[in-house]
């Protein structure tokens, strides 16, 4: 009679163990020629080892005994509830979804017999098929003897396995298996030894009587191994040496492959942290990203430290992976940045890096870019060891890559201060103020970073009770439009002080603006010299000229809303220009209001806010003060629409108060 079939085979609780399991059990129905079974065999066997991995999260043993024609499969996991409770439990999340509940129901569905056992040692499931034909007797390699060396078939299916790559422990059992099997050897195993001590890598069959042949695993230092299987065979040891080699081949890939994916794994981290530096061109927001990349990956702590205007290191971002130590550990950061201090001494001695001495147990590095030092990062060491030198390196690329951000960040921000300095040197510092007429005024750029707006607006006393109002757009944004805003500007204060009529001023300008030979930096322009007139109550005599420019609106007292001005040609644009300057009356209680297409233009998907909504608007705001006014037009346009504005916005409002009001009062 011929013995049993045995086969046995562990497996990690990963993902990648169902997919080893499948295939070891038909490669095992397969040999022993029970090929009838496999497709049934395979699928029961595989909902068995899902549910160890999902349900149980451990790794699990396949036990596959043929008896003629008669098939046993079990599964044994390290589980420490029943399957059948565990049946009940939804699976983890982002695990993938079994078809939950189905196992065993296919199994009683297809079986022939099948239980289970649950105690100390863990969960086991087994199910019984019967073959309809019995298996042709395996071709089986010749009987090993205890002098000779066996056929070279043997040899060849010693060492080389046919089926997919599967995971380390399972293809050197698997080997250690075979050795057995051709030596008649009552079992073996397999160990790996390295610095931190021994592995139990393999092991098969019964560790117990016989001779034990023990054979080292040539590996490359300072990793050491050995392979010893229960046998006295005479063939033994030189087998033994043999399968050796080739557990060495599977132990160096295994190695190798680990290394690439840790490698590939460091790539993927860095790459990551580069895109959320980049992230932002905000050097506060840039500094506290920095530690939240680094811990927990390279530490436990970290730190980073900046530069202030006088060459002295602040503390900028910390972290920590224990919220409670944060006290200890920034005063223990504290002594660093004195004078002596190591981060000091790092940055004075130009060195690559510097080590933290207890209590801080850690390394600094500097940020430099371009020759400028930034400041410092430092690392807290791992929990129980220091850093590896991979690590080490990591983080000084990281250093190199966050300086870099730090510095666009700090570059912008210093580009951004000068813009916005120069765009308030377009505008006027203070409004004028005086009896009988209230100014106001509001401009709202499209950005508060390094674009310089074309939109502007002047209030400027000409005399005792003479006022220039101006508001006007210029073509463009940044350093070119501010150049042509702040000559516009001054351009219309030179020559309206000097007394030149409006028409002539405007000729003027748009002969200056053409010699600069720059057709596209044209403007437009709403002007109004306003005079206050001798008159109970008091009211305002306004002149009007627009260049290109949108029609003011003025808003009588009643709320009743009217556009006012004829439209000539934008200023800068061509030489047959022409201008039509009109006049005007404010009474009391009216407001005359200046205004940018930023207002009118602003989108709801392809509709404007329009100048009847402004006149609305208008209408609905009063009898609301100068600045009333402006407020409620800008809330209007930022409740219009929940987009982003496009262009920007200037307002400027002037008002005889009513003749209830104070006189000479401002709101």
């Amino acid at each position: 009679m011929r013995p049993p079939f045995e086969r046995r085979a562990r497996f990690p609780g990963d993902a990648g163990a169902p997919g080893a399991a499948r295939r070891f059990v038909r490669s095992a129905l397969a040999e022993a020629g029970l090929d009838e079974l496999a497709d049934d065999t395979v699928l029961l066997t595989s909902e068995l080892c899902e549910n160890a991995v999902l349900h149980a999260g451990t790794g699990f043993t396949v036990d596959l005994v043929a008896d003629g024609v008669e098939l046993t499969v079990a599964i044994t996991d390290q589980g420490s509830t029943p399957m059948e409770l565990r049946r009940a439990v939804p699976p983890a999340p982002g695990t993938r979804r079994a078809t939950h509940g189905r196992g065993l129901l296919l199994i009683d569905s297809i079986a022939s017999a099948w239980g289970s056992r649950h105690d100390s040692g863990g969960h086991r499931v087994w199910f019984t098929l019967r073959a309809t034909t019995p298996p042709p007797a395996p071709p089986a390699p010749a009987a090993p003897t205890t002098s000779a060396w066996p056929d070279a078939e043997t040899t060849r299916w010693l060492l080389h396995l046919p089926s997919p790559p599967s995971s380390l422990p399972v293809v050197v059992t698997e080997l250690l298996r075979r050795l057995c099997d051709v030596l008649g050897a009552s079992g073996g195993m397999v160990v790996l030894s390295d610095d931190t001590g021994d592995e139990l890598l393999a092991t098969y069959g019964e560790r117990a009587g016989d001779e034990v042949v023990t054979v080292p695993l040539p590996l490359e230092p300072p990793r050491t191994g050995r392979l010893s299987v229960h046998t006295g065979a005479g063939t033994a040891a030189e087998l033994a040496a043999l399968t050796a080699q080739r557990v060495t081949l599977a132990v160096e890939a295994d190695k190798q492959h680990s290394a690439d994916r840790e490698q590939w794994l460091w790539m993927s981290y860095l790459a990551e942290a580069t895109e959320m530096f980049g992230n932002s061109l905000d050097v506060r927001l840039t500094a506290a990203i920095v530690p939240q990349v680094l811990v927990p990956r390279l530490g436990r702590w970290c730190a980073l430290h900046l530069l202030d205007d006088r060459g002295r290191l602040r503390l900028e971002a910390l972290t920590h992976v224990r919220e409670d130590r944060m006290g200890e550990l920034r005063a223990g950061l504290g002594p660093l940045t004195e004078r002596g201090g190591a981060l000091t001494v790092l940055l004075a001695d130009h060195t690559q890096a510097a080590g933290l001495g207890s209590p801080l147990d850690g390394v600094a590095v500097p940020l430099r870019v371009g020759g400028r030092t930034l400041g410092t990062v430092s690392v807290g060491r791992p929990v129980d060891r220091v850093h590896r030198p991979e690590e080490l390196l990591i983080l000084t690329e990281l250093a190199r890559r966050a300086a870099q951000s730090l510095d666009n960040a700090q570059r912008d921000s210093a580009h951004a201060a000068t813009s916005q300095a120069l765009q308030q040197a377009l505008l006027p510092r203070a409004l004028p103020v005086a009896d009988g007429v209230r100014f106001a005024a509001a401009y709202l750029p499209v950005s508060a970073g390094a674009d310089v707006g074309g939109d502007f607006y002047d209030v400027l006393a000409l005399g005792p009770g003479r006022w220039l109002a101006v508001v006007g757009d210029v073509c463009g944004k940044g350093p070119r439009a501010a150049a042509r805003t702040g000559l516009v500007r001054d351009v219309l204060r030179v020559l309206l002080r000097d007394g030149q009529p409006l028409d002539r001023t405007f000729e003027l300008l748009n002969e200056m603006m053409l010699e600069a030979g720059d057709p596209s930096q044209f403007a437009t322009v709403a002007l109004a010299l306003i005079s206050r007139q001798d008159t109970t109550p008091t009211s305002l005599a306004v002149e009007l000229v627009l260049a290109g420019h949108e029609q003011p609106a003025l808003v009588h007292e009643d709320g009743t809303v009217a556009y006012l001005g004829t439209h000539g040609s934008a200023v800068g644009l061509v030489r047959s220009f022409g201008v039509h300057p009109t006049r005007h009356v404010l009474l009391a209680g009216d407001t005359l209001v200046f205004y940018t297409d930023g207002v009118t233009e602003h989108r709801r998907g392809v509709e404007l806010f329009g100048q009847e909504r402004l006149a609305d608007t208008l209408r609905r705001a009063t009898p609301r003060t100068a600045d009333g006014v402006i407020s409620a037009v800008r809330q209007a346009v930022d409740d219009y629409s929940p987009e982003p504005h496009r262009d920007d916005i200037a307002i400027v409002a002037v008002q005889v108060p009513p003749a209830h009001a104070v006189p000479g009062s401002q709101p």
